[in-house]
């Protein structure tokens, strides 16, 4: 069965979460523009524009909320969404993703990043975390409770948060000569998915088709594609990858297209969104 068959539409789309729109509409529009919140009705408004319904959108709006992700002010009939400083962060860690380190990595520099905890049974919330933060920060699982990642890893922060400083070990080395690498990153990270999924990207988007319609449109599920690939992406060492392995080429359709959809999807932005800078939380 094609890898991306599971998640994709009846034209070949691939299907995103509300959430995840509305944090890449935000992303793109209203990051840099300090504490700006935007109209509930322009936000449905553009996300209908890429097929989300106006119900969709505002319990999307409300879960945010609960989770701390939006927060918001009324000015008369009218309800105003702005960014949390914790959403504010994770957009950030996107963007430096998206356009600092791309989706190649060419400058490894031979070492690891080994990190091997041990967690209660009864704790399966606490390592379910774990798992999904480490494999958001590119590490795969060479054993159980043993993960690993390239070059240097700080997980400080991730184990932490999660307060599990007592139940991990961190340890940097490289790899002994006879250590096949090549067949440890076969062995530990799943390579077909985002193979696939590159290929399907630079498929959709390369032809320059779906970058010619509406711009706000275009850029935003631009956007939110690319980030649903590079999130999962441990972008393992270039030089131990497949010869032909297609981020290279998907990275240089996406920023071809990033570039022509920027200005006019800032100029429809102007035009079409309300927004309003948000009195001090």
């Amino acid at each position: 069965m094609d890898a991306t068959a599971a998640d994709t539409d009846a034209s070949g789309a691939p299907q995103l979460r509300p959430q995840t729109l509305v944090l890449t509409f935000y992303g793109n529009h209203v990051l840099e523009e300090g504490n700006h919140g935007v109209y509930s009705g322009s936000i449905i408004d553009v996300l209908g524009r890429v097929g989300t319904s106006e119900q969709a959108v505002r319990s999307t709006l409300t879960r945010m909320v609960n989770r701390g992700l939006l927060r918001r002010q009324r000015e008369g009939r009218k309800m105003f969404f702005g960014l949390t400083p914790h959403a504010a962060d994770i957009l950030r860690d996107g963007g430096r993703r998206i356009w600092e380190h791309g989706a190649v990595n060419e400058d490894w520099d031979g070492s690891w990043t080994l990190l091997g905890f041990s967690l209660p049974e009864s704790w399966q919330r606490q390592r379910h975390d774990l798992r999904s933060r480490l494999t958001w920060s590119g590490f795969g699982a060479l054993y159980s409770g043993l993960w690993v990642a390239p070059g240097h890893a700080d997980v400080r922060g991730i184990v932490s948060e999660l307060g599990l400083d007592a139940h991990v070990k961190v340890f940097h080395a490289r790899a002994d000569e006879f250590t096949d690498i090549g067949l440890m990153i076969r062995e530990s990270w799943d390579l077909e998915t985002p193979a696939a999924r590159y290929v399907a990207f630079d498929e959709r988007w390369a032809d320059g088709e779906l970058a010619s319609g509406d711009p706000i449109a275009s850029r935003l599920r631009l956007v939110a594609e690319w980030l649903r690939i590079i999130r999962t992406d441990p972008r393992l060492p270039v030089e131990h990858l497949p010869p032909d392995w297609p981020a290279r080429r998907a990275q240089e359709t996406f920023r071809r297209t990033a570039r022509q959809t920027e200005g006019p999807a800032r100029k429809m932005a102007r035009e079409v969104l309300e927004t309003m800078v948000l009195r001090s939380a």
